[in-house]
C-alpha cells in the first residue's frame, strides 16, 4: 500500500494509473506490449551476440548498430517490466526516487538513440560520398568518441530533470496519469512555478529532434547527389540499397515522435488514452523493429542469423 508519509519536499511514492479510461483492458493490452518487448529483447540481444562474435562485423556500420541495439535494450527495459507488473499484478506503486531514475533513463536513452541514428547517417555519408577515405575517417577511436559524445550529451541534458523535480511540493496528488514516469506527467502534480520545467522539456525535445533530424536530412541530400552521379543504374541501386535499413530505422524512431507531437497540438481534446498509447508506441516500436529491419535488409546480418540457427539445427539433428 502507498504510504501517506511525506518528506520535506516530495511524497515517498507515486501511483501509476496505467492507461486512463482503459484500466479494464489492461490485461488484453499487455499481450501486444509483452510480445513487442520479447521481440525487442531477443532481436537486439541476437544482434549484439552476432556482432560481438563475428570479427568480420567489427566495422563502423555494425559497431554503430551494436550501440543502437544496446540503447534499444535499455530504452525498452526502463519502462516495460514495471508497466507489465502494473497490467498483470496491479502493482501501481513506484518509489519517488525510482520514478526519477526511470525518467532519467527513459529520456536520456531516447536522446542517445537519436544521436546514434545521426552517427549512422554520417557513416553512410562517408561510405558513399568518400568511399576511398572510409577506413581512414571512421577509425575505432573516432567511433568511440562519437559513442561517448552521444552519452555525454544525453546525460548533460537530462541530469537537471531529477534535481528540478526534487525541489517541488506535490500537492496535486500522487497519481501519475501514465504507465511510467514521464516528465510532464510528473510536473502536472507539482505545486509552485513549473514554467522552467515546461520550457526546458520542450526546448530539449525541439533541440534534439530538429537538430539531429536536420543533419540526418542534410547527410541524405549529399548521399542522394552522390548516388545520382554514379554511371550505371545498377551502381546507383547498390549504393542506395546500403541505406535502406538506416532509413527504415529513422522512420521507425521519428514517425511516432512527429505523430505524437501533432496529436498533442491538433487533438488536444482527444481522450487521454490516445496520447498515452502513442507514447507507448514510440517506446516499443523502434526497439522491436530495428533488429527486424537490419536482419532482413542487411545481407551480412541475415547470413549470420541464418547460419546461427542452421548450426543449431545440425547439432540437434
Amino acid at each position: 500500500m502507498l504510504t501517506n508519509n511525506i518528506t520535506s519536499t516530495h511524497p515517498v511514492a507515486f501511483l501509476l494509473m496505467g492507461i486512463p479510461g482503459l484500466e479494464h483492458l489492461h490485461i488484453w493490452i499487455s499481450i501486444p506490449f509483452c510480445s513487442a518487448y520479447t521481440l525487442a529483447v531477443l532481436g537486439n540481444c541476437t544482434l549484439l551476440f552476432i556482432i560481438r562474435v563475428d570479427a568480420a562485423l567489427h566495422e563502423p556500420m555494425y559497431l554503430f548498430l551494436a550501440m543502437l541495439a544496446a540503447i534499444d535494450l535499455v530504452l525498452s527495459s526502463s519502462t516495460l517490466p514495471k508497466m507489465l507488473a502494473l497490467f498483470w499484478f496491479r502493482d501501481r506503486e513506484i518509489n519517488f526516487h525510482a520514478c526519477l531514475v526511470q525518467m532519467f533513463f527513459l529520456h536520456s536513452f531516447a536522446i542517445m538513440e537519436s544521436a546514434m541514428l545521426l552517427a549512422m547517417a554520417f557513416d553512410r555519408y562517408v561510405a558513399i560520398c568518400k568511399p576511398l577515405h572510409y577506413t581512414t575517417i571512421l577509425t575505432k577511436p573516432l567511433i568511440i568518441k562519437i559513442g561517448l559524445a552521444a552519452v555525454t550529451r544525453a546525460v548533460a541534458l537530462m541530469t537537471p530533470l531529477p534535481f528540478l523535480l526534487r525541489r517541488f511540493h506535490y500537492c496535486r496528488g500522487t497519481v501519475i496519469a501514465h504507465c511510467y514516469c514521464e516528465h510532464m506527467a510528473v510536473v502536472r502534480l507539482a505545486c509552485g512555478d513549473t514554467r522552467f520545467n515546461n520550457i526546458y522539456g520542450i526546448a530539449v525535445a525541439m533541440f534534439i529532434v530538429v537538430l539531429d533530424l536536420l543533419f540526418v536530412i542534410l547527410s541524405y541530400v549529399f548521399i542522394l547527389r552522390a548516388v545520382l552521379q554514379l554511371a550505371s543504374q545498377e551502381a546507383r541501386y547498390k549504393a542506395f540499397g546500403t541505406c535502406v535499413s538506416h532509413i527504415g530505422a529513422i522512420l521507425a524512431f521519428y514517425t511516432p515522435v512527429v505523430i505524437s507531437s501533432v496529436l498533442h497540438r491538433v487533438a488536444r481534446r482527444a481522450a487521454p488514452h490516445v496520447h498515452i498509447l502513442f507514447a507507448n508506441f514510440y517506446l516499443l516500436f523502434p526497439p522491436m523493429v530495428n533488429p527486424i529491419i537490419y536482419g532482413v535488409k542487411t545481407k551480412q546480418i541475415r547470413e549470420r542469423v541464418l547460419g546461427l540457427f542452421l548450426r543449431k539445427d545440425v547439432k540437434g539433428g
